[in-house]
């Protein structure tokens, strides 16, 4: 019983980190603690007396378990890609309060994992996202993802290599003072309550892009160009009665609430000072599972 405990706690200890895997192979917090529950129903059932670096073998586990996923998701064709015939998928969002810090969730978004890293990995195939995920961000040697892929290491780094151009040429560096961003979101705000059309343009990119993602009640929204988010941004404002500024993936985005119920999250990309993208949940459904209150 005693060594049960112990492997228990043993798990508990790496169950942020695994968590954090989840969410950036899935896109998902409810699929991936799923998927960290079934590395914890295979580490049970698993003799892993020989096993000297737990923490890797689980994250080993967990990737597994998500490639998995991924390739079910693909083939059943479940979830659109970014996008993809009209339609807007976005990762669920990280939201937590400006003035909170909260470990887990610190874990969960670390290394600047935003939502715009995130769109881009959704458009990775799944053993690519695995590779790179497992690599580049977890630091994993080729020669233990390999075995998962069922691929030889020098394949397996191949893909690890695509994945990063792909990831690098459609996420340009963003702004990483979060205190510049918060300036540049507030102003956003600011105008957009205010119908000040001008210094709304003012903080966007001429070339902005807008998507936002209402689930299968809403329609899905993309618009480009200043002139048009700007007039988009004025005219929801009026239907958002609180806005509050808030951190969406570890950096400054937006929660709006009508009669104490969340309407959106809204997560930004900012370069030079200026607003470059925006992406916005509205899905009721996937908002209720946020936990989030006025």
């Amino acid at each position: 019983m005693s060594e049960n405990f112990s492997l228990a706690d043993r798990f508990d200890a790496e169950r942020s980190a695994l968590r954090a895997v989840g969410y950036r192979m899935l896109g998902s917090l409810a699929e991936a603690e799923d998927a960290v529950q079934e590395a914890w129903f295979r580490l049970s059932r698993t003799d892993v007396g020989d096993v000297k670096n737990l923490g890797a073998w689980l994250t080993t586990v967990v990737g597994r378990i998500c490639l998995d996923m991924l390739r079910s998701r693909a083939s059943r064709r479940e979830d659109p890609l970014p996008e993809q015939d009209g339609s807007v998928r976005l990762p669920d969002p990280v939201v937590t309060a400006l003035a909170r810090v909260d470990p887990e969730q610190e874990v969960l978004v670390a290394d600047s994992v935003g939502i715009a890293l995130m769109i881009v990995l959704e458009t990775l195939s799944p053993d690519e996202r695995l590779a790179f995920v497992l690599h580049d961000m977890f630091d994993v040697p080729f020669d233990d993802i390999a075995p998962v892929l069922g691929r030889t290491t020098a394949s397996t780094r191949q893909l690890a290599s695509r994945a990063r151009r792909r990831v690098q040429g459609a996420t340009p560096a963003a702004d990483t003072d979060n205190a510049r961003k918060r300036d540049v979101v507030d102003a956003f705000l600011t105008a957009s309550r205010g119908g000040d059309f001008d210094a709304l343009v003012s903080v966007l990119h001429p070339d902005v892009v807008v998507r936002s993602d209402g689930g299968t009640l809403i329609p899905s929204l993309m618009r480009r160009g200043a002139g048009d988010v700007a007039s988009q941004a004025i005219t929801y404002a009026r239907f958002a009665a609180d806005a509050r500024l808030v951190l969406v993936n570890g950096t400054p985005g937006v929660v709006s609430f009508a009669e104490g119920r969340p309407l959106s999250v809204m997560s930004f990309t900012i370069q030079d000072g200026l607003v470059t993208g925006i992406d916005i949940l509205t899905d009721p459904d996937r908002l209720s599972t946020l936990d989030l209150t006025a």
